[in-house]
């Protein structure tokens, strides 16, 4: 009997082997592995901490948490534009303050007429922040000594920071870490620092 020509619809059977799937579990094999490494080093090198205060807003708002990697200035020192975590005058039993560093040694900052100026220059930034109703410290000049770094926050009239007396220049024995993630809280997305 001869075989017609034509469409044919017989469903060939695939066969499933084991070797199908060893790419798929290799991949979250090693998915789970920098997963679990990558939480063993925040734990670490790392902590968690929440935002008090208004005093970053809009970048991060109260109650938003972020992580600090503790390890980040072991070898270098902070920088301009950094946003770090300390405790104010090494007060371990209070909250950790997060605010963003304005000037390091061996600067002179000053604030005049609600704007921060360092070594007698505008801050480089100064136009996106309103100005300061409150220069504090900072009304006269303030000198910054070796490992001394002066802070402020974003929202500068809301904002707890080095023109304070309780705080002042932030000494590098006090910073824990620098600021480098924040988790999404309300209308704040999360992201990297």
């Amino acid at each position: 009997m001869k075989k017609k020509k034509g469409l044919t619809f017989i469903k060939k059977e695939k066969k499933v082997k084991p070797h199908h799937f060893t790419g798929f579990f290799k991949m979250l094999f090693w998915m789970a592995a920098v997963s679990f490494i990558a939480f063993v080093i925040i734990l670490i090198f790392g902590t968690k901490s929440a935002v008090i205060g208004d005093g970053m807003f809009p970048k991060y708002s109260n109650g938003q948490e972020v992580l600090i990697n503790k390890s980040a200035y072991l070898l270098f020192k902070p920088k301009v534009g950094d946003i770090i975590a300390f405790y104010p005058n090494g007060n371990k039993k209070s909250y950790l303050y997060i605010k963003r560093v304005v000037a390091t040694y061996p600067d002179t900052v000053i604030i005049k007429n609600g704007r921060l100026y360092v070594n007698d220059e505008l801050y480089k930034d100064e136009e996106h922040y309103d100005k300061m109703e409150f220069a504090g410290l900072a009304e006269n000049p303030v000198k910054l000594e070796k490992g001394e770094y002066f802070v402020l926050g974003d929202n500068r009239n809301d904002s707890e920071d080095s023109r304070y007396g309780n705080i002042g220049p932030v000494s590098q024995d006090d910073i824990v870490g620098r600021v480098w993630f924040h988790l999404k809280h309300g209308d704040n997305k999360g992201g990297f620092y």
